[in-house]
């Protein structure tokens, strides 16, 4: 239960966030919703990861039909060097789902309780 409402908060937050804010606001969304929901670190990775996704897979779908897939034709040419919209819009959803697992995965992390090394030496 605890993945799939770290799931939904991620999508949710970080669509409006994206409208509002730079991009790069997913991260702090993923590690706030890291910190605040428990899980362990790889749960917490993976609900970010499929999360942005998914949503950013979604967007630049979105985006392209409106626009009969002319952008994504001209930017993959650009960055790509052929002319391949799909993987254009696959790599752009990767690149988003990292941002969001780490920022999500550092969270889990900040939240796990460490043992004090220097309390264990004799």
């Amino acid at each position: 239960m605890k993945f799939f409402t770290a799931f939904l908060l991620i999508g949710l937050i970080s669509f409006v966030g994206c409208i509002y804010f730079p991009w790069w606001s997913i991260a702090i969304v993923s590690f706030i919703v890291g910190v605040l929901i428990p899980q362990k670190p790889l749960w917490s990775f993976l609900s970010a990861f499929l999360s942005l996704f998914i949503l950013w897979f979604a967007i630049t779908y979105w985006i392209s039909i409106k626009n009969e897939y002319v952008l994504a034709h001209k930017i993959s040419l650009l960055i790509l060097k052929k002319d391949s919209p799909e993987i254009l819009m696959l790599l752009t959803a990767l690149m988003g789902a990292l941002v969001a697992g780490f920022g999500s995965l550092s969270g889990a992390l900040l939240r796990r309780p460490q043992s004090n090394k220097e309390e264990n030496r004799p």
